[in-house]
């Protein structure tokens, strides 16, 4: 039976959220505005907007699921993993920055840095990987408020998708910057409320982790073999995934100026860590309060049903909605991004006017398919794996770009295909069992992602170098030919 005061929390905090954006869209000035914020927001912005666009709703489930068989290793590794990419914007963003001072994207950087084939490879992965995240977004805080509230899923993904694109649409980044900042002060304080909660409720150390100890102590041991592999594992699929995610991008153009992008990476970096230990401890709660079978994807919502108190039950939903909404408006203003800009450079007649109506109704269109297939409940893990390996095999060949003056795009496409070809070996199918049985490390996520990685490496490195004495990029170029968009609308 559906609870009424649950469905009332989805619709007032969906509101509250959708009220704070509309309100950030009243001060919107034109395409440049909307798309990078004004590249004006100072450290604390720049901070609370990467933490929120980090934590998305997904912490309250992944690293949870995770936990309860790869253990506190795993755990480690998740947390480092997700704090990677964040520790690479602070050193690749403002490079970025310094050599392409009008940007807005990754994709301009590899339309005039390598062209048009590169291109290709670059806006397709963003897209693909961008939308399976959203997906994966909006079908998390569904299963969430069905397994708690017993909402269908559908009318949690057309509340929640409704709301962030109402004002995303309209405010574009500068609304999603926002609403971040808000959302950034209520998931920090709520996560650790529930974290002290739930740990008094249990009894503590010993009646939070002694059943485990008993019943599974590898799990609570750093030298755990699968946590180990597992976490070094999600450190290269992290990494290389989310150096393609453009919501991180727009947060860098967003600073104004290189400190600030430093200061506000660094400290989210060092913020999400323990972030995502709290989360991933209610995994092992989970097993010592009895988790069954099939359970694990579910376990932190498992636990907050078990021992805590009906108004804390509230507050995990509004930390649900708090994640889902600030990592939903930076995947679609980061996507809609990517496509209005596209839409620029081929067609730069086109107005401020229409350009911004273009990026408003993309943002729209973008939520519908992930509205319903969100509202079925379909997991996307292997769709996000699979971007993994993509994202392995582009990310050395594109970001060597940035140093290297004698990478050509030919050489960055070759060796890009060779390693996402090299790493596909290892892959597994979507049962997760080996394609190719005969070949050892088959079905190995580590060995298909490290492959990846090193042959895509090692071609870059050898082909910069055969090059050596050719003509050099000319670095200027991304100044010259990357513009600041139209101002005012």
């Amino acid at each position: 039976m559906i609870s009424l005061p649950l469905l009332l929390i989805l619709l007032l905090t969906a509101a509250v959220f959708l009220g704070i954006g509309l309100v950030a869209a009243r001060q919107q000035l034109g395409l440049e505005d909307y798309l990078t914020g004004g590249r004006r927001g100072g450290p604390g912005l720049a901070f609370a907007t990467v933490t929120a666009t980090t934590a998305g709703a997904w912490i309250l489930l992944s690293p949870p699921e995770a936990a309860t068989w790869a253990g506190v290793a795993g755990l480690a590794g998740y947390a480092v993993g997700q704090a990677a990419p964040l520790v690479a914007f602070s050193v690749i963003g403002p490079r970025m920055r310094r050599l392409m001072p009008h940007g807005h994207n990754l994709t301009e950087y590899a339309r005039v840095r390598f062209g048009a084939g590169m291109l290709r490879f670059t806006v397709g992965m963003i897209l693909f990987y961008m939308f399976v995240a959203l997906t994966a977004e909006l079908t998390g805080v569904a299963l969430a408020f069905q397994l708690v509230a017993d909402l269908p899923p559908l009318l949690t993904a057309v509340v929640v998708a409704g709301a962030v694109v109402a004002y995303t649409s309209w405010g574009g980044l500068r609304a999603s910057v926002w609403t971040d900042a808000f959302q950034c002060v209520v998931i920090l304080p709520l996560l650790l409320v529930l974290f002290a909660v739930t740990w008094l409720r249990l009894g503590g150390m010993e009646g939070a982790l002694a059943p485990v100890a008993d019943a599974r102590p590898e799990l609570l041991r750093f030298d755990h073999g699968p946590g180990v592999k597992f976490g070094i594992t999600l450190v290269l699929a992290i990494l290389s995934a989310n150096l393609f995610n453009q919501g991180f991008w727009q947060r860098v153009y967003l600073c104004r100026d290189d400190r600030t992008v430093r200061r506000g990476f660094l400290g989210a970096a060092v913020v999400i860590v323990p972030v995502i230990a709290l989360a991933g401890l209610f995994g092992i709660f989970a097993l010592g309060t009895g988790l069954e079978a099939g359970e694990s994807s579910v376990a932190l919502f498992r636990v907050v049903l078990e021992v805590l108190p009906p108004w804390a039950v509230a507050l995990v939903l509004v930390l649900g909605l708090a994640l889902v909404m600030s990592s939903m408006d930076s995947l679609l203003t980061g996507m809609a991004s990517v496509i209005t800009t596209q839409q620029h450079a081929r067609r730069p007649e086109l107005g401020t006017g229409q350009l911004l109506r273009f990026s408003r109704w993309w943002t729209a269109a973008l939520a519908v398919p992930a509205v319903l297939i969100a509202s079925q409940g379909y997991s996307v893990l292997y769709l996000f794996l699979l971007a993994d390996l993509v994202a392995a095999g582009m990310v050395v060949p594109l970001f060597a770009g940035l140093y290297s003056r004698h990478l050509r795009g030919r050489d960055a496409i070759a060796a890009s295909a060779a390693g996402m070809a090299v790493g596909a070996l290892f892959f597994p199918l979507p049962n997760f069992d080996p394609w190719l049985p005969y070949v050892p490390f088959a079905g190995d996520f580590l060995a298909s992602f490290a492959a990846a990685l090193l042959v895509s490496t090692a071609l870059t490195v050898a082909r910069a170098r055969q090059r050596g004495r050719s003509r050099a990029y000319d670095f200027e170029r991304l100044e010259r030919e990357v513009e600041v968009l139209p101002g005012r609308g």
